[in-house]
């Protein structure tokens, strides 16, 4: 049943950025006795090759660049709004995203307790200097030497999926957004398999968590997005 739930959300989310939430079904200890569950965003990943996904992301923000059209505007308006909603219907808590970019978009989402992940020291140094004064807020370059200890309630991984896109990266990515979650997981990405230009790989993730973790996930909801026609003409 699971399985065929998430075809059919699938189906509808090829042409477009969608919301899905899955439900883990597996009883945490030391949780309430809570189940653990996964909010997933849907929005878009080419070659592997000699590319390099953290390098191509360094050098965009040491020369100036931003995280891109989605973390901007009402693209970033709308993940935020929906983000806000969830955290606190869900009496959320603790946050860690996987992907934390110059934190235009963290700017918009009232998270109470949040610890940030990048490849790009210079979109770490970014964060780090805009929210200075912010003490509940902690940002980590997340380089070879890193390995994460941290759990949250919530782990988040907004506008990154489709940037990864070699295999290996992308494998480690997905089990990190996983193993620090301990109650939700959130993902905003595409959800099918086309290669297109050098940083941008699309990928059917979900084909992964049914292979990795449907024994302990499975889908809670899925929420459209409203502006897929502007994502179409604008990933970045």
């Amino acid at each position: 049943m699971i399985i065929n739930k998430l075809k059919i959300n699938i189906m509808l989310a090829l042409i477009a950025i969608n919301i899905i939430l899955l439900k883990n079904k597996q009883e945490i200890i030391n949780n309430n006795n809570k189940k653990n569950e996964i909010l997933f965003i849907n929005t878009k990943s080419s070659n592997s090759g000699l590319f390099s996904s953290k390098d191509y992301w360094e050098n965009r923000y040491a020369k100036g660049g931003n995280s891109g059209v989605g973390s901007y505007n009402i693209l970033a308006k709308f993940k935020a709004e929906i983000i806000n909603n969830f955290i606190k219907q869900n009496n959320i808590n603790t946050v860690i995203e996987w992907g934390s970019g110059d934190c235009n978009q963290l700017s918009l989402i009232n998270y109470k307790h949040y610890i940030g992940y990048d490849v790009s020291k210079t979109a770490i140094d970014i964060c780090k200097k805009k929210f200075f004064n912010d003490s509940t807020k902690a940002f980590i370059h997340l380089n070879d030497n890193i390995t994460n200890h941290n759990r949250a309630e919530l782990s988040i991984s907004l506008d990154v999926i489709y940037h990864l896109v070699e295999d290996n990266v992308f494998n480690i990515y997905m089990k990190n957004l996983f193993d620090s979650s301990n109650r939700y997981v959130c993902i905003y990405s595409s959800n099918y398999n086309k290669p297109t230009d050098n940083h941008v790989k699309h990928r059917k993730f979900t084909s992964w968590i049914n292979k990795y973790l449907s024994i302990n996930w499975k889908l809670k909801e899925y929420i459209p997005n409203k502006y897929h026609i502007i994502i179409n003409l604008n990933i970045s």
